[in-house]
């Protein structure tokens, strides 16, 4: 009901029960009256009941701040309906994210608040699963806030999250739910990013996506970002580490020799590491802020943004397609997505935000947002990717702003006629 509200199909009360005739459900309810709880089938019986269906799903969703009732009859949709809408989400879903997340949220907060979604009920805790999800959960990072709730979805659904990003080793049943919780993962964050920049809030915005990131790697974001390539553990990251082989882009910009020295491992695996590097994005970034000199309060900034993938790579010119990620440990293919963010860091203010994909080589982006009041300001342009750790970019911008302009030219304050 909510997605037929965003897409105008259900404009008020009226739609609302009419959409319910053309569905499969009014034919069922004459065919089964005591499923659907029927007093009886006559038109009034049915009328009654499709009436008071539509109130209580109105009124739910109203609640829920997902749509807006006016006039007692005419139905309009939210920013949170939206999202519910658009990332196919459940309305209390986003509830949830609204009423949860707050500009201080992080990481622990923000996977206790996925884990609740109501996407995740499905996951069921099979008889005797506690003991092991209670044993299990003693050696994750982040402990379980209610250590009594080993019976609970929400915290099965944590559990196998932490489970994910440690790599933890799972028995068949419980690693075939943990391949069902990845993917809503991913689309659930997408909605969390939107929910909390509705809010302008930058911090909670960059670790949710930090997090999706953490689930398609799975990684902990404190880990090193070599560990993303095959073959290499903990122990080799360290290694790297230690001979100043900080990330990605420092293994592909070292000589084969000393890299091959460095890894020692077999050239079927070398061939591996090759591979997931040439999958790597390296993205070239150039941006300008448009009549920068000329900014004035409550005008326009425009920021424009030109993306360029792997400028030196020949190869990368003759790209089709948005990229697909390269992830063994997520469940199923992905492909690259990217946020361009602009916020206050020292106030925690998100100011803009555009998710973008990459679609070919090179591609400009552009950001709005009104100008502040008359001042300097210091912002960050944010490349993030929703997929891999260490390629994420950040910018300074400053900018002066002028005092606003008044309405109106003088020409047409001082009575002049203009045919």
């Amino acid at each position: 009901m909510n997605a037929e509200i965003i897409t105008k199909r259900v404009e008020n009360v009226q739609d609302a029960v009419d959409y319910l005739t053309w569905s499969f459900f009014y034919r069922r309810i004459t065919q089964n009256p005591n499923y659907y709880n029927l007093q009886g089938v006559s038109h009034r019986h049915i009328s009654d009941h499709l009436s008071e269906l539509v109130e209580n799903t109105l009124d739910d969703l109203q609640q829920s701040k997902c749509i807006a009732i006016e006039d007692e009859t005419e139905l309009s949709p939210l920013n949170l309906g939206m999202i519910a809408a658009y990332y196919y989400i459940k309305y209390t879903t986003v509830e949830l994210f609204s009423n949860s997340l707050s500009k201080k949220t992080k990481l622990r907060g923000l996977l206790e608040i996925l884990s609740s979604a109501t996407e995740f009920e499905t996951i069921q805790v099979r008889h005797r699963e506690d003991y092991a999800l209670k044993k299990l959960a003693h050696h994750l990072p982040l402990k379980i806030s209610d250590p009594g709730s080993y019976n609970d979805s929400a915290t099965k659904t944590n559990i196998l999250l932490q489970s994910h990003f440690s790599r933890v080793p799972l028995a068949a049943a419980v690693a075939s739910d943990q391949g069902k919780v990845l993917p809503d993962a991913t689309r659930l964050l997408q909605a969390m990013v939107d929910v909390i920049s509705s809010s302008g809030w930058l911090s909670p915005a960059l670790a949710t996506m930090e997090m999706s990131q953490m689930v398609t790697q799975g990684m902990w974001n404190t880990d090193h970002p070599l560990m993303q390539l095959p073959h290499i553990n903990k122990a080799l990251a360290k290694k790297c580490d230690s001979a100043g082989i900080e990330n990605v882009v420092d293994l592909i910009d070292m000589e084969d020799d000393d890299r091959n020295q460095l890894l020692d491992l077999s050239s079927a695996k070398m061939q591996d590491i090759a591979m997931a590097c040439n999958a790597y994005p390296d993205i070239d970034v150039k941006y300008e802020v448009l009549e920068k000199d000329d900014l004035h309060a409550g005008g326009q900034v425009t920021i424009t943004v030109e993306l360029e993938r792997d400028p030196d790579d020949e190869d990368a010119a003759k790209m089709v397609g948005v990229p697909k990620v390269n992830a063994p440990l997520y469940p199923q293919l992905k492909t690259e997505g990217w946020w361009l963010v602009v916020g206050d860091v020292a106030k925690n203010e998100l100011i803009s935000i555009k998710r973008i994909a990459m679609k070919r080589n090179k591609m400009k982006a552009q950001l709005d947002f009104v100008a502040p009041d008359m001042g300097k300001y210091n912002y960050t342009l944010f490349l993030m990717c929703d997929s891999y750790m260490g390629c994420d970019q950040e910018y300074k911008i400053s900018l002066n702003v002028l005092e606003g302009e008044e309405d109106g030219s003088s020409d047409s304050e001082s009575g002049s006629d203009s045919d």
